[in-house]
């Protein structure tokens, strides 16, 4: 990973900890693919991805969540239920992370998908 997607992460990591999350793993892999945060929010089970950009020449970063990307993401959180043996509630979010000119904006989609 390079720098500049280690300190979006890292950056919502803190964010999501503000706002009362749980964190329960950071960089989950599997052989299906790689999952940046796994939280839990009230009971809730949040898988979360985390798209960092400095700024939109190459669009907003949540757009970078194409459908591929979607299917790899429902992979590695079917097996982390696996893993962990329960079905709790559960969603997906995006992180939007943009660093243009100096500024951090943070973009947190909820249920940005489903299953």
């Amino acid at each position: 990973m390079n720098t500049l997607g280690r300190e979006g992460e890292e950056l919502a990591v803190r964010f999501l900890r503000k706002q009362g999350f749980r964190i329960l793993e950071k960089n989950y892999r599997t052989p299906f693919g790689e999952i940046d945060i796994v939280a839990d929010d009230q009971g809730v089970l949040v898988f979360i991805e985390v798209k960092t950009r400095r700024g939109d020449s190459f669009g907003y970063p949540f757009e970078a969540v194409d459908r591929r990307k979607r299917d790899k993401i429902r992979k590695v959180a079917l097996s982390y239920l696996k893993k962990i043996r329960k079905e709790p509630p559960a969603r997906f979010d995006v992180l939007s992370i943009d660093f243009e000119g100096g500024r951090k904006n943070i973009d947190h989609i909820k249920d940005a998908f489903e299953v």
